[in-house]
């Protein structure tokens, strides 16, 4: 079985998921899809449940929005002569649904619900349209199996089990359709795998059923060497190791959620990322062996914050780290970045949620600086730091100032702390420095 994954904008449109049943139909392989919400949905649905956790039920802007945006798609995609009646009246059951909440305590499974309704309506319009057009599938619903205790660390056992269970019950068929986002927590109650979470969901369900692939269909030509959005130039990578890519999606890279490879990279499973609107483009090809070595892709990551502890209590003193790290620690905060000397520790947060508590806690040992509005610049290579390349890099001193710098703490990556005034220039200027246009990527 392969397991396919399309993404917002690849549902967003009937152009598009008319694109859709025809990437699906070229499929040599049993296929589960795994489908987002519309793009642009899921961010009305979190309008509409910020709206009703401060009591405010004027949600009809929001209602109206959904409404017209799937009966647009579902006029466009389905012909006069063909009855859909029923996809209406679902669309409309669903609105209803969310109208009922207004007068009800919103509880975090309610906001769940809520914030899923988008990937229920596209999944249930994309299985009609495929059987409007005589190609026959099953409509599964991922809240039945997508029990995902431990977002970390899914058992995969328990959500083959499920899943199987789940098929047993209908008619065999060679393509299966779910939501993705949707999970089930350690209290048998609806929550969600975070935003962009699509993805995780894909992955998950390609090793628990030990799929023979996976393929993650977005708007884009899979990964590129820097981020179109800011550079000219970029190409598409062909190749990337599970960490590269897990490295480039965590720091900034939005092709691809930052948990996406755990689950199937212990398995080997494959990895593909390919553009909807360009089927016959290559993508990206992530897997266990590396085509080559040395730099491949640069990106960017916003809303860092860095702090700085200045103290000489740290002179010849053993345990001080520690002492730090169990303040981070205690209030779940990951660090990103660290650099150290004799009398000062440097390092950044992306979470300033408990920033205030953090800093507070710190004064105890030493002199505390906060600097927000930071980016981390990461560059990402199998090796990188052996590349006779990578020394280019430091000539970007002469030109931006730069905060911190990480290098050596992984083969695969060295970074960079830039304000975010700066982050595009960085982004640019360490392009032509580190990609000539006759360097193939």
């Amino acid at each position: 079985m392969k397991v396919l994954k399309f993404g917002g904008t690849s549902v967003g449109s009937s152009s598009s998921i008319k694109e859709i049943k025809h990437i699906i139909e070229n499929q040599n392989d049993k296929i589960l899809v795994v489908l987002s919400a519309m793009s642009g949905v899921t961010n009305e649905l979190v309008q509409i449940n910020n709206k009703l956790k401060e009591n405010n039920t004027d949600i009809q802007i929001h209602i109206d929005y959904l409404r017209k945006r799937h009966l647009t798609v579902i006029n466009e995609l389905f012909s006069p002569k063909q009855n859909t009646e029923h996809i209406v009246e679902y669309v409309e059951e669903i609105l209803e649904k969310i109208e009922s909440f207004k007068k009800e305590y919103l509880t975090k499974e309610r906001e769940s619900i809520v914030s899923t309704l988008g990937e229920t309506l596209s999944t249930f319009i994309f299985s009609e349209y495929l059987k409007a057009s005589e190609v026959s599938n099953k409509l599964l619903d991922a809240s039945f199996f997508m029990l995902v205790e431990n977002d970390e660390n899914p058992n995969l056992k328990v959500i083959h089990t499920l899943f199987e269970r789940e098929v047993e019950r209908m008619e065999d068929s060679n393509i299966y359709i779910t939501q993705g986002y949707i999970r089930i927590d350690r209290n048998n109650k609806i929550s969600t795998l975070d935003r962009g979470g699509s993805d995780y969901t894909a992955t998950i369900l390609g090793a628990a059923l030990d799929a023979t692939e996976v393929q993650i269909w977005t708007d884009i030509d899979g990964f590129h060497n820097n981020d179109p959005r800011f550079v000219d130039n970029t190409r598409p990578i062909e190749y990337l190791t599970y960490d590269e890519a897990a490295e480039l999606a965590y720091f900034g890279a939005k092709i691809l959620h930052p948990k996406t490879v755990m689950p199937i990279r212990k398995k080997g499973i494959p990895l593909y990322l390919k553009n909807t609107f360009k089927p016959e483009s290559n993508g990206t090809l992530i897997f266990n062996d590396s085509k080559y070595f040395g730099l491949k892709s640069i990106s960017a990551k916003d809303g860092i914050t860095a702090i700085k502890i200045k103290s000489n209590k740290m002179l010849m003193a053993y345990g001080f780290l520690l002492k730090i790290f169990e303040i981070f620690e205690k209030y779940k905060t990951p660090i990103d970045m660290i650099t150290t000397s004799e009398v000062a520790i440097s390092l950044t947060i992306d979470s300033t949620k408990k920033l205030d508590k953090i800093v507070k806690e710190l004064k105890a040992y030493g002199e505390i600086e906060v600097e927000t509005n930071q980016s981390i610049i990461c560059l990402v290579g199998q090796s990188i730091i052996e590349d006779k390349g990578s020394n280019k890099i430091f000539e970007l001193l002469n030109e931006i100032p730069v905060r911190m710098i990480s290098y050596g703490g992984s083969e695969n990556n060295i970074s960079l702390l830039v304000s975010e005034e700066n982050k595009v220039t960085a982004l640019q200027a360490l392009h032509k420095k580190l990609f000539p246009k006759h360097i193939n990527v």
